[in-house]
């Protein structure tokens, strides 16, 4: 396959993938493992984009988008990892050492566009106000759609057509000062996003079991898995306790099961 052609599928995979969480309604198209393995489906490679896939889906696991934080896109790592086994015959584990690379030059590349795209929402709203429902929905579903479909298809498109060789070099010619600042801005957005995420579900009831959760896990140096299965096993007990003897609350009520509270009692 012409390596013109390679690229342009490759990238289509990519604005595909996008699209997920954009339009498509979260169809978790938008995973490590299911772009590289579209990959390896175009290029003819189905096994090394899925094994690819799988590496690259182990790596994301750890990393969690909070609030408006923007983590290593190891949705775009993947996919150009992917391409690069398939069209080169590397191992999986060679590939994971350019999906890292692709998926920083990704995080950075997501922090800048998205302080740029900003203004979209700025005019849609300026439009709102004047009625122009049209140019609102075009800010938000057309020219949204354009720009974040270009951030994933160009640095797709440029990594596969000229070689990752490339895109590490673009990598490495970034400045550390601004690696250090949107790394340290992407952390305040993480704390910005868990305080939100709180105010909006921490309450006098709730506040006793992020205590506890805090607790299991700094001083018994349990992993997230571990308090979360303890979560998990608590709210089981809660719930059994809460609704112990639900059945017989049912029976003796079920005499006026039949009871319309819209009748007017006259008598």
């Amino acid at each position: 396959m012409d390596t013109l052609v390679s690229a342009v599928l490759v990238g289509l995979v990519g604005v595909f993938c996008m699209m997920d969480s954009r339009l498509l309604g979260r169809l978790n198209f938008e995973q490590p493992l299911i772009g590289a393995t579209l990959v390896g489906v175009v290029l003819g490679d189905v096994p090394t984009g899925l094994a690819v896939g799988a590496a690259t889906e182990l790596v994301s696991m750890g990393l969690v988008q909070v609030g408006a934080a923007v983590p290593p896109d190891m949705v775009l790592g993947g996919i150009v990892a992917a391409a690069f086994a398939c069209l080169t015959g590397a191992s999986a584990e060679t590939a994971m050492t350019i999906a890292i690379p692709v998926a920083v030059l990704g995080q950075l590349l997501g922090i800048v566009f998205r302080s740029i795209i900003v203004v979209l929402g700025h005019v849609a709203d300026d439009a709102i106000e004047k009625a122009q429902f049209k140019k609102a929905r075009s800010m938000h579903i057309v020219f949204g759609t354009i720009l974040y479909s270009l951030m994933y298809f160009l640095p797709i498109f440029v990594a596969v057509y000229v070689g990752t060789d490339v895109v590490q070099a673009v990598v490495n010619m970034i400045p550390a000062w601004v690696t250090n600042g949107l790394n340290t801005a992407s952390q305040l957005l993480t704390a910005y996003g868990l305080a939100l995420l709180l105010s909006m579900m921490l309450n006098k009831g709730m506040t006793v079991y992020l205590i506890l959760g805090f607790m299991l896990a700094s001083y018994l140096g349990l992993s997230v898995t571990a308090v979360a299965i303890f979560g998990v096993i608590l709210a089981i007990i809660l719930v059994s306790l809460r609704f112990r003897g639900g059945s017989e609350l049912a029976v003796e009520g079920g005499a006026a099961s039949d009871y319309d509270p819209l009748e007017d009692d006259d008598e």
